[in-house]
């Protein structure tokens, strides 16, 4: 009988709120060996996610977006919203100003197979699990995954 994500996901995953201090959300993250939480509205329904990845900003710093001087004009070559976006982000203070938005998601009933092809075809780590509601009832990791395909020796 073909595997679930309500089989593997792990169940009831540690969340945070858009307004949870950055440095709390990182002790978390530290704490319990994890690369990502769900991000979560008062009422439990998901918001963002925040990874390792959106971390690493604190830590390089954004890219300027390339430009040419041309007469005494600024001329960027990319748009320059974008950096703007990750400067706010690498100065964030709280897990709203630093989270991904719109993560993808998958639902507990949903082909364990179907949703492995999306975290590698999208290059995602994690999938939150949401019920008919659009709450956060479960987490599936890429480990999870591995962990499922070594009891069942694959």
């Amino acid at each position: 009988m073909p595997k679930t994500v309500a089989d593997v996901m792990s169940r009831d995953p540690i969340t945070v709120k858009p307004e949870t201090p950055l440095q709390e959300a990182i002790k978390i993250l530290a704490e319990r060996r994890i690369g990502g939480l769900p991000v979560v509205n008062d009422s439990g329904k998901l918001v963002g996610i925040i990874s390792e990845s959106d971390l690493m900003w604190r830590e390089t710093g954004p890219t300027p977006p390339p430009y040419i001087m041309l007469l005494d004009s600024v001329i960027f070559l990319e748009n320059p919203a974008r950096y703007e976006k990750e400067l706010h982000k690498a100065l964030g203070q709280t897990v709203g100003e630093v989270m991904s938005e719109n993560p993808i998601t998958t639902t507990p009933e949903k082909p364990l197979r179907d949703a492995a092809r999306l975290m590698h075809e999208r290059k995602i780590n994690r999938l939150p699990v949401l019920d008919d509601s659009g709450k956060v009832i479960g987490i599936l990791t890429r480990g999870d995954i591995v962990r499922a395909m070594a009891a069942s020796g694959e």
